[in-house]
């Protein structure tokens, strides 16, 4: 018996805001589908997980999804029910007995109800979790109320909505051949088949996210879940200094910031780079970029420091550890720093999983003391607070 899940994330999200799909939207550091993803993954009982993207959200989707075991996602089409008639199709490969179908912004998902989905299919071709509605329910076409609705059997519908394979595959193709349009979820293809469809308890936390205020609140939750579970809080600090040489941009932050020279080094000089991986180093022990990355070795020369600071965040998060802050100070009498504060944050951000609000970067000059002082070079400093089980 094995079990597939289809994750399907092909629209637009376009009422959270934000720029960009909610499902690409970071929440707790990480993008929404990432943390919706995972919760399949790691299921043991799900063999296979499908994800489902829109149309040009390719690269999206590989940013967003580093690090997790993925098969290449499918395209879905132009409505929900076309989206997930493809992924369903897609995943017949593995020849599953039974599928689940999930919303890619429900990243709250939880292994128990993923089980309890799995479990009924035991005894019904199909099985939707759902809540029972509590409030008072009122038929108002134009705003006008009409009468009140018997809400003594009325539900709200979730995800994962679980069918038996064949069972699902056949509802959708024959509501393709029969060009069926307008069913909104999996369940009503299925009733359209007529397949029994077993309502069970759903969990209030398995919430979809829309609107902008929605990821706002998941953001605020999935960060605190993430330091509850780890009490274990440590600092590490980093100290970095490298000269100027000729050349026409320095980098800062992995930042290009014009200047009449650049900063010398066996990599690509991002002195305040170096200074935050040497921190997150710092605070589990693991030495400093030295160690990982001599400079005697050739295959540096010339490496953008991002290489050194994912490194270290691999180190950090394979011991189930996570950055709660990062603070970087960079000294230089030019060139001016700030106008790029904005960026440098943003390019951070995702390298380091956390949300841009979590990192604070400020410039100082030395007064004109010393070597810095005399426009010789560049030094960083970087404080950063880690949390581990």
């Amino acid at each position: 018996m094995t079990v597939a899940a289809v994750i399907v994330a092909g629209g637009s999200g376009l009422r959270a805001g934000g720029g960009r799909p909610k499902q690409y939207q970071l929440i707790g550091g990480r993008p929404v589908i990432w943390w919706t993803c995972r919760a399949f993954l790691e299921h043991p009982s799900v063999s296979h997980v499908q994800p489902v993207i829109g149309e040009g959200h390719e690269a999206m989707f590989a940013e967003a999804v580093t690090g997790l075991d993925l098969p290449l996602p499918v395209i879905g089409g132009s409505t929900r029910q076309e989206s997930c008639r493809i992924g369903i199709e897609a995943v017949g490969r593995h020849r599953p007995s039974k599928v689940l179908v999930h919303d890619a912004a429900r990243p709250f998902v939880s292994a128990a109800l993923i089980d309890d989905v799995i479990s009924w299919l035991d005894r019904f071709p199909a099985a939707v979790p759902g809540m029972p509605v509590a409030e008072t329910l009122k038929f108002a076409p134009g705003g006008l109320v009409s009468r009140t609705v018997d809400r003594a059997s009325i539900w709200t519908a979730q995800t994962p909505q679980g069918f038996t394979y064949d069972g699902i595959l056949a509802a959708y193709r024959k509501a393709e051949a029969e060009h069926t349009q307008g069913l909104t979820d999996d369940a009503s293809v299925a009733e359209h088949a007529g397949i029994a469809i077993s309502m069970i308890m759903g969990e209030p936390e398995n919430r979809k996210l829309t609107t902008a205020d929605d990821i706002v609140l998941a953001d605020r939750d999935m960060t605190g879940r993430q330091l509850q579970a780890r009490p274990d809080m440590r600092v590490g600090q980093g100290i970095d200094v490298h000269p100027f040489e000729e050349g026409d941009a320095v980098i800062l932050c992995g930042i290009a910031i014009p200047h009449a020279r650049k900063l010398k080094g066996h990599s690509d000089a991002d002195v305040a780079m170096h200074a935050l991986t040497d921190a997150i180093l710092g605070a589990i022990g693991e030495g400093d970029i030295g160690t990982h990355f001599p400079p005697s070795d050739p295959q540096w020369k010339g490496a953008q420091s991002r290489i050194f600071l994912m490194k270290a965040v691999d180190l950090l998060e394979a011991r189930h550890g996570i950055i709660a802050n990062a603070d970087i100070t960079v000294l230089a009498e030019a060139p001016k720093v700030s106008p790029h504060v904005a960026a440098m944050r943003a390019h951070l951000a995702p390298l380091l999983h956390v949300d841009p609000s979590r990192i604070a970067i400020k410039a100082t000059t030395m007064e004109k003391l010393g070597a810095i002082g005399r426009k010789e070079g560049i030094m960083a400093h970087a404080t950063v607070t880690v949390r581990l089980p």
